[in-house]
């Protein structure tokens, strides 16, 4: 099976270069940025599967280069950076990226993470695998990737989507951050819990006012739940 093309943005050439050999040796294909402005024209010329993003580049950094993808479009984006405060990390995240990695990084944390999002992302289910859900104003297709609210599409990442998904798949049931992060980013993610609170935030925001029948609950000092009513079930 082929491998997702890779759009690889960093302004140091010598991360580039060991990205690329890294990851053509595991058989992706990669497109090489080392500018903002450049890495906008590539990736809508080019439409790569993937995105991994450095946020310090020349012209347009990183922040508005997330900002101008998310726009239109939920390709995956996965942070690679130099910037490691929590600040820089919630802000990216914040900004619709899928991931976030620290500058050093170990080449098979970027493969593993890559997996990671591919393997949530590139499965188109049959129709016997068809994955959707309905409850009052909601309605969230798995399948195509689809969240509808009061009838309207609305833009989500994939990540926040699949989150989404497993709460609402399991109503009423509270899961740790922990267990959320097993559920849902998998054995391989490396994050840490505020994560979740990230997700759940923006989720919060595409979600508020659409029905009183259900919500996204905090369970102080435990987790999150999908809570509904008994007529919803």
């Amino acid at each position: 099976m082929d491998h997702d093309k890779v759009l690889i943005v960093d302004d140091d050439k010598n991360i580039c270069d060991l990205l690329r050999l890294y990851l053509e040796k595991e058989g992706y294909s990669t497109i090489i940025s080392n500018n903002g402005e450049e890495a906008m024209v590539k990736f809508n010329a080019l439409k790569p599967d993937i995105i991994l993003l450095d946020i310090m580049l020349p012209g347009m950094d990183g922040w508005q280069i997330c900002r101008e993808i998310r726009k239109n479009y939920n390709t995956p984006i996965l942070i690679i950076t130099a910037k490691g405060e929590v600040f820089d990390k919630v802000l990216g995240l914040e900004l619709g990226a899928d991931d976030y990695i620290v500058k050093p990084f170990d080449t098979k944390e970027v493969l593993a993470r890559i997996k990671a999002v591919t393997r949530r992302t590139s499965h188109t289910p049959s129709v016997s695998e068809s994955k959707e859900l309905f409850y009052d104003n909601l309605h969230i297709n798995l399948t195509r990737y689809v969240l509808k609210v009061n009838g309207k599409v609305i833009d989500t990442p994939p990540k926040e989507l699949e989150l989404l998904y497993f709460l609402a798949s399991n109503p009423n049931r509270v899961y740790t951050r922990d267990q959320l992060l097993d559920e849902v980013w998998g054995f391989e993610y490396y994050g840490d819990s505020r994560t979740i609170d990230v997700h759940i935030k923006r989720l919060r925001a595409k979600l508020e006012g659409a029905s009183d029948k259900w919500s996204l609950k905090t369970v102080w000092g435990v987790g999150y739940k999908f809570e509904c009513d008994e007529d919803q079930l």
